[in-house]
């Protein structure tokens, strides 16, 4: 059977899983070495063999047989690893064009109150940042922020509450080598 005679009639489904179980089980440890050497991030390397394994799947009758299906998957997660670089520099590219726009909206000079509040902002963990960002700028409510990051209201309550006395201390401590700044953080039920 040649290999267009094997896309015109398909695979059964046990024996496409059975392939598919065994082509995993020969290679999965490979590709994620692969990856790993290849990635800055262990999650960016596991996404890579995920999406690989995938595409696979999506492509089982085009998957050669033997040991060229390694080489297939090594082209194949090439070419995923080359899509998230491509990703990561259209990310990088919209961040820049984002914050020149930002920057010609904004006012230039701002108060020192908001610097000091900017830049204590600046210094919390990421999540406690974007929940802060998301009830204060946003004006989401705990329950509305909760649902936009997939966790429970009474989740975002604690988190919340924590973060705001986390900011309070970031506040109070002031900018890094500068005197206190008193800033009201608002808190709500």
């Amino acid at each position: 059977m040649t290999g267009s005679a094997a896309k015109m009639e398909p695979m059964p489904r046990e024996l496409a899983e059975e392939r598919f179980a065994d082509l995993y089980r020969a290679n999965a440890r490979e590709v994620l070495g692969y990856a790993l050497r290849r990635s800055a991030d262990p999650d960016d390397a596991a996404d890579v063999v995920a999406e690989t394994f995938l595409i696979a799947w999506r492509r089982l009758a085009d998957v050669p047989a033997g040991g060229e299906a390694r080489l297939w998957l090594f082209g194949t997660a090439r070419n995923v690893l080359a899509n998230q670089d491509r990703g990561a520099r259209r990310r990088d590219r919209l961040t820049e064009r984002l914050r020149g726009e930002l920057v010609r909206e904004l006012p230039t000079a701002q108060p020192r109150e908001e610097s000091t509040f900017l830049q204590a902002l600046a210094e919390l963990r990421e999540p406690d940042r974007e929940l802060l960002m998301l009830i204060g700028w946003e004006e989401l409510t705990p329950a509305e922020a909760a649902e936009a990051l997939g966790i429970s209201s009474f989740a975002a309550r604690t988190r919340l509450h924590r973060a705001r006395r986390r900011l309070r201390g970031r506040l109070a401590e002031g900018p890094k080598g500068s005197q206190h700044t008193e800033i009201e953080v608002e808190e709500t039920p």
